[in-house]
């Protein structure tokens, strides 16, 4: 797992773990970024399932229930099937773009 941060945004890139060791590794160090924009990059898991994206549900919630946006960067998922509690890109740049979308919405009370 390698953690970036800048300013109010914080991007996870998935490196070698499982999608669920991942999950619980971020549950762990959430204190840390708790406060942040979260991005988390699984681009590198091709193809990745459903059931794989539906394990970040509980933190989504978590997260954007605290007033900060929470995107998953991944262009093979089909967003269709996906939850719409949960948000889902392709690219990282389309995530902080959202990212900024959101913020911007807060701002306006939103």
């Amino acid at each position: 797992m390698i953690i970036d941060q800048n300013e109010n945004l914080t991007i996870i890139t998935q490196e070698n773990a499982s999608v669920i060791e991942l999950v619980k590794k971020i549950e762990t160090l959430y204190p840390k970024f708790k406060n942040n924009n979260l991005i988390i990059n699984l681009n590198t898991i091709k193809p990745i399932s459903l059931e794989q994206i539906i394990e970040f549900l509980r933190l989504s919630n978590q997260h954007r229930a605290a007033k900060h946006s929470f995107v998953i960067v991944n262009e093979g998922i089909n967003t269709d099937k996906t939850p719409e509690e949960i948000v889902i890109v392709p690219t990282l740049q389309e995530a902080k773009d959202i990212i900024e979308m959101e913020e911007m919405e807060r701002d306006l009370g939103f």
